[in-house]
């Protein structure tokens, strides 16, 4: 059984017992959050799309961890010009665990 949420305006195809690292969420780490912006729910082959939403359709999970993804450098350049300018940037993530699916 996999569903398709919106998660912090991205959507992920989760499983139960899955480990997803989305955009830094609100909330101490250990916290229990829920979301319930589910928007298909396949279950063995049945598969209920949301017009957007399912209804009643819900995931538990808990926030494992928040931390710093990988370095991104951002490099600029104007050939022949002398012109260079170089950036780095770190996107803020959490680690959550879905616990439950309920549909």
């Amino acid at each position: 059984m996999y569903v398709v949420v919106d998660i912090a305006g991205q959507q992920f195809k989760v499983e139960q017992g899955q480990e997803v690292f989305v955009n830094r969420l609100e909330g101490e780490e250990g916290e229990k959050v829920k979301f319930e912006k589910v928007l298909l729910v396949d279950d063995n082959g049945a598969v209920k799309v949301g017009t957007p939403l399912v209804e009643g359709a819900a995931i538990d999970a808990q926030i494992v961890s928040h931390l710093r993804g990988d370095k991104v450098v951002v490099f600029k350049k104007k050939r022949r010009k002398g012109y260079q300018k170089s950036n780095g940037f770190r996107q803020d993530l959490s680690k959550v665990l879905i616990e439950k699916i309920t549909v």
